[in-house]
């Protein structure tokens, strides 16, 4: 976690040493690989520990440097000039980046890197300065799968180097968008049309064809695409029926799930396809939805007045969601859900396995997130707390202090106590 500070707290297995982040200061921005973790620094430089044995964690001469990521077994740096540079494990081309150049910056990068040859600890306002430099897309600007590297040009074109699939990306441009799937990748062109690349055995990269697209969604095996005009389109496997939206009109967003494909209506109406084996997709009587969020066998809807629909696997009580009321946010897990309520107060049901759902004295939370066995809270004064599995550390989060807060948060929960519905413009207000 990278705290207001610019200091770095980390949890979770450190067998590299990939949690030994505690001296680190001036942060603005950090990546964790799959053993080790870097960090970006005000100055432009770069930080890295853990696993070294590919030479990922040899950045130490790096300068300029306005976006990071790390990958599983190499680093990748983007540049204040636009240029890439790139260290490690290059087995399928992954660091072939030399040549790249005009690579898009983060919107309002500055071309200079910030505050050059500061080393002691900065200011709260100089650390927030640097970090509103360097704020802004740099997850759809430059990105390091697990074997390979992907940038987005300012051209709107991408490269690739290393193992991408089956496919490259010749001849993409014009993009605003991309989505990464499992084996694939989806582009959304500024025309409304949609290139894909990758492994094509389900069809998922069928989308040639495709017009007025609006916004895209790569699932494992299939592609959702939706249109300007509220219809939907889809490709890939079709097993499951997951593609079945061609009738589908109205749609506002869309969801794609592993075998089943869930879309929101503009009346707040909600329709699904595809597997409905433990009923995930009975939908059909939902209204007033805000907000749906498919889980892998379960689907959950935020309603406008703050109370909460589910359907699908109930054998741990994942769905018993029925009482619960003045709800903000909604998360689920492959075993739980958990709602953040108005009051700063968190409500959860289903599997309690690890302890995963014992929340009922959480206070003053602005923010929650699901894991497989674990769940965790933002508190609205920047500390932490998290119940649940804890093998590999991932709760140990009690020590953390000044965790940057949702940005439209307030620094105080809502009228604790109040059980009563709130209003819509309640709920709205409080919403973080």
């Amino acid at each position: 976690g990278l705290k207001a500070d610019g200091t770095v707290v980390a949890v979770g297995s450190n067998y590299y040493g990939q949690r030994n982040v505690s001296d680190w200061i001036d942060i603005v921005a950090v990546s964790a690989g799959s053993s080790h973790t870097v960090g970006l620094k005000a100055d432009g430089t770069v930080v890295a520990v853990g696993n070294n044995a590919s030479g990922q964690c040899d950045v130490g001469d790096w300068t300029d440097i306005v976006a990071v990521s790390a990958g599983s077994d190499h680093t990748v740096g983007l540049k204040a000039d636009g240029t890439v540079v790139a260290v490690g494990s290059n087995y399928y081309g992954q660091c072939d980046v030399g040549d790249w150049t005009d690579i898009r910056l983060p919107e309002g990068c500055s071309t200079e890197p910030t505050l050059a040859e500061q080393e002691t600890p900065l200011s709260a306002a100089e650390l927030a300065a640097a970090r509103e430099a360097i704020a802004g897309h740099r997850e759809t600007t430059i990105s390091a799968g697990s074997f390979c590297t992907i940038a987005l040009r300012s051209d709107g074109t991408v490269v690739a180097v290393g193992n991408d699939g089956s496919g490259l990306f010749y001849g993409w441009s014009d993009l605003i968008a991309v989505s990464a799937g499992l084996i694939h990748a989806v582009g959304l062109k500024a025309d409304g049309s949609v290139v894909a690349t990758g492994t094509n055995i389900y069809d998922q990269c069928k989308v040639g064809d495709w017009t007025d697209i609006v916004a895209v969604s790569a699932g494992e095996y299939h592609t959702v695409g939706l249109k300007a005009d509220g219809t939907v389109v889809a490709s890939g496997s079709n097993d499951s029926g997951q593609c079945d939206v061609s009738n589908w009109t109205d749609i506002v967003a869309v969801s794609a799930g592993k075998y089943h494909t869930v879309g929101l209506k503009a009346d707040g109406t909600v329709v699904a396809s595809g597997s409905n084996d433990s009923g995930q997709c009975d939908v059909s009587n939902w209204t007033d939805i805000i907000a749906v969020s498919a889980g892998l066998i379960h689907t959950v809807g935020l309603k406008a007045d703050g109370t909460v629909v589910a359907t699908g696997d109930n054998g741990n009580g994942r769905c018993d969601v029925g009482e619960w009321t003045n709800i903000v946010a909604v998360s689920t897990g492959i075993n739980h859900t958990v709602g953040l309520k108005a009051d700063g107060t968190v409500v959860a049901v289903g599997d309690n396995g690890n302890v995963r759902c014992d929340v009922g004295e959480w206070t003053n939370i602005v923010a929650v997130s699901t894991g497989i066995d674990h769940t965790v809270g933002l508190k609205a004064d920047g500390t932490v707390v998290a119940v649940g599995d804890n093998a590999y550390g991932q709760c140990d989060v009690g020590d953390w202090r000044d965790i940057r807060l949702p940005e439209s948060g307030s620094t105080e929960p809502a009228p604790a106590g109040q059980e009563t519905p709130l209003s819509a413009a309640e709920l709205a207000a409080a919403a973080p």
